[in-house]
């Protein structure tokens, strides 16, 4: 199993019991999370880079798989994506940096498990 598995099969797996629980606020939050990467006056890759870039800031790695995974979905290119991280890292200071290499690790693991397909 690849990093990429293990984590969408977990997020998932958590995501499920979550929002089986019947917690009103919980799958409200869900919902506007949905609703903002939506399209709009900004186009929704616009919005993932936006979403990646401040998950890397806040220093989120879940927040950052998840992310790099719908602009993989996209199609960004491996430049688009390190253009992202430069921001981050511009923004957020070199304590972004250890955040980048897991990213970095993430993004490689997409392309591969890509290549399989």
């Amino acid at each position: 199993m690849s990093i990429v598995t293990d984590f969408n099969e977990y997020r998932e797996r958590m995501n499920e019991v979550i929002l089986g629980n019947g917690n009103l606020v919980m799958k409200r939050l869900w919902n506007l999370d949905t609703n903002t990467y939506q399209e709009g006056a900004l186009d929704v890759k616009t919005k993932e880079m936006l979403g990646l870039v401040a998950s890397m800031v806040l220093r989120c790695d879940d927040c950052i798989k998840y992310h790099l995974g719908k602009c993989n979905e996209l199609g960004m290119s491996t430049d688009e994506v390190y253009e992202v991280f430069s921001v981050a890292n511009i923004v957020g200071g070199t304590i972004v940096i250890p955040h980048t290499r897991r990213a970095a690790e993430y993004w490689e693991a997409l392309l591969a498990d890509e290549k399989k397909d």
